[in-house]
């Protein structure tokens, strides 16, 4: 009897002693809890508030019962003091907010021991009495479940939650989700999570940063929702308050992403838009109608964005196929320059050196003065020999005289230079050329301008008008052009050069036509993504996964092409897809099928491509490439250019020459 009289004064002596402990630090900690910066305030209008979205908002909050090691939902509709991890609030402090990390731990370790201290079978009779009072409050999970993505009537083991929260792993249920971004989780995960282990009733804690910004930011997310649910507008007076108490939490919450951002007073506004929104929990009694609701909200959300996504690409399309002003003006004042100086016969040099097979020959095909120019400049800057390179510049009959007179007006030092017009090909007419036929039939002028088809087709990028230019299948008759040539090198007009190239006409393409630079480094440039493999003439000769290649910087073997005897089957394959069932348009996918096992893939540095769309091409990449390539809409010429590359494109153009400066061409 005297060990166990003197067990309990050393248990009520020890007992006493932590009280006294813990004393001080309550006081202290009560005392610190509503003390924030202040921010200035921004207001909002009505209008904003009554958005409904899910997407545009911060992640709802887990939330975790304390000592039970189950998420349930809080009483009322709201979270908890006690329960939260939106904010940092501990049973164990009386229910104040513990806003030094070192005095919360202090009141946690404490709890513990006191736990450990205290009489087993009373302690659990009393656990067990609140899991089972707090396991009939998840009958009312009604528009927490919907918000939470129903996330609060699953139970999760302590393990299992510390997980995901460390992970950033997405749980998804009933066709909504919560998702922890790993990448933002220290702004997005709320809170401090008090969670009951196996270890003798022992509590865990994770402590996790800016609580009280993100639980006000899902206040603001509950109380949008609750807006559009058909039981809350026939409340008048509940919709009233519940926008007064939205447009509190946005001034309080203004630009803040701290805790320590936000004003002194924001505590008080949680706590009043807490009773909001228990009242609102109140007033619902459909969660099967919220959930349509919010069901259909996603629905008519996601096809405004199908449609906003689809106008974008039309205008982007239009504006690529736009000419600016510019450029619109250079090639008439240079025309008007070439017949009233009467140049019509001037020739631009030696005509011996165009078939001279011991100097570096390139082909050019375009109608855009301005950028062969660069093309050239480019070339020829960095060029070992400029004396040994000879361009070969064919054009439409619009703009043959400008072609010719700029470079009459600014010939690239000691190169050669031949300006030629398409129009004088005789050889090249529709009886010969299958696709020169399809280009003038009645069914693909109505394919490219019948206005009803513009809205309707997917593959817009196959309309543009530079697909009815037969320019843009000139090189599929090199060796007609060319009939004395032995080698040339061919050059787009949207490429710029950065090396010398004369090394390429040393390669040795070991039997093949043509030398490539691959584009298998991405899914999107195998096969399958050109051609129609669902046809049985492609699925038969080709691999789908077969690498693709680039047209833009090729060097050609046109001895090997006229031996090989390419072109036939370049015509061959052109009729068969005379109702494009093979492919689309364009001149990629047929060069593919045209030239397959007859190309010889080249080191990637000679040539770079994605400059005219992909706004991340490396820097360093772009710095090593001999060729950059601007293929894409996003021409550096054009105002829709991506502006972090158009400098290596307009340092070639010299804005001090006279036509460019009258024309108004800027860099």
């Amino acid at each position: 009897m005297a060990k166990k009289g003197s067990r309990r004064r050393r248990k009520t002596v020890l007992t006493l002693l932590l009280a006294s402990i813990l004393a001080p630090i309550l006081l202290y900690t009560d005392s610190r809890s509503g003390f924030y910066d202040s921010i200035p305030s921004s207001e909002h209008t009505e209008k904003d508030l009554n958005l409904i979205s899910l997407h545009d908002n911060a992640k709802l909050s887990v939330i975790v019962q304390e000592s039970t090691g189950v998420v349930h939902e809080p009483s009322h509709g709201t979270y908890p003091e006690s329960l939260t991890n939106s904010f940092t609030i501990s049973k164990v402090a009386s229910g104040k907010l513990t806003s030094q990390g070192e005095h919360k731990s202090r009141v946690l370790s404490a709890k513990s021991e006191v736990s450990e201290l205290s009489n087993d079978e009373t302690s659990e009779k009393s656990r067990n009495e609140e899991f089972i009072r707090e396991s009939h409050l998840q009958n009312d999970n009604k528009i927490l479940q919907v918000v939470n993505g129903g996330s609060t009537a699953k139970g999760f083991e302590e393990n299992t939650i510390i997980e995901k929260i460390k992970t950033g792993a997405t749980q998804k249920t009933d066709d909504l989700s919560v998702q922890f971004n790993q990448e933002n989780k220290h702004e997005e995960i709320l809170g401090e999570i008090i969670l009951s282990g196996p270890d003798n009733g022992r509590s865990k804690t994770v402590t996790l940063p800016n609580s009280l910004v993100l639980q006000l930011r899902d206040q603001l997310i509950r109380a949008k929702v609750y807006l559009g649910l058909g039981s809350s507008r026939s409340h008048p007076t509940f919709i009233r308050e519940l926008r007064a108490r939205m447009r509190e939490i946005q001034r309080v919450l203004g630009d803040a992403t701290r805790d320590s951002d936000l004003p002194k007073n924001a505590y008080d506004k949680l706590k009043v838009m807490k009773l909001t929104l228990s009242m609102g929990k109140s007033i619902q009694d459909n969660c099967s109608a919220a959930i349509k609701k919010l069901r259909a909200i996603l629905h008519s959300t996601e096809e405004q964005l199908q449609v906003h996504k689809k106008q974008t690409t039309f205008l982007s399309q239009l504006a690529a196929k736009t000419v600016p002003k510019g450029l619109h003006c250079l090639p008439l004042r240079l025309t008007n320059e070439y017949f009233i100086n009467g140049l019509d016969q001037k020739q631009l040099t030696d005509q011996k050196r165009f078939e001279d097979n011991k100097l570096n020959h390139y082909a050019i095909f375009s109608d855009n003065v301005l950028a062969a120019a660069v093309v050239v400049n480019s070339t020829v800057s960095h060029a070992k020999n400029p004396e040994k390179h000879v361009f070969h510049i064919v054009t439409d009959k619009l703009n043959y005289a400008a072609m010719k007179m700029w470079f009459i007006s600014n010939p690239p030092g000691n190169s050669t230079i031949q300006v030629q017009n398409i129009e004088d090909f005789k050889w090249l007419t529709s009886s010969y050329s299958p696709v020169l036929k399809q280009l003038e039939s009645k069914s693909m002028i109505e394919y490219y301008f019948k206005s009803h088809h513009a809205n309707s087709d997917e593959n817009l990028k196959y309309r543009n008008p530079k697909y009815l230019s037969i320019l843009n299948h000139l090189r599929f008759y090199l060796p007609e052009i060319f009939p004395k040539l032995n080698k040339v090198l061919f050059l787009d007009d949207d490429v710029v050069v950065q090396k010398d190239l004369s090394s390429l006409w040393k390669v040795d393409l070991k039997g093949n036509v043509i030398g490539v630079v691959e584009t298998c480094g991405e899914k999107f440039h195998r096969f399958d993504r050109y051609l129609n493999f669902s046809n049985p003439l492609i699925a038969k000769k080709f691999d789908p996964h077969a690498c693709g290649w680039a047209f833009g910087m090729n060097i050609f073997d046109l001895a090997e092409w006229r031996r090989q005897n390419i072109t036939s089957v370049y015509h061959s394959w052109q009729n068969l897809n005379q109702e494009r069932l093979l492919w689309k348009l364009g001149t990629l996918p047929v060069g593919l099928v045209t030239f397959w096992n007859h190309t010889l893939p080249l080191d990637q540095s000679w040539h770079l491509l994605g400059l005219g769309y992909n706004p991340n091409v490396d820097h360093r990449d772009i710095e090593k490439a001999a060729v950059i390539h601007f293929n894409g809409n996003l021409k550096p010429w054009l105002e829709i250019g991506l502006p972090k590359y158009r400098n290596y494109w307009s340092k070639y153009v010299d804005h001090e020459q006279v036509y460019i400066r009258e024309c108004n061409i800027s860099p």
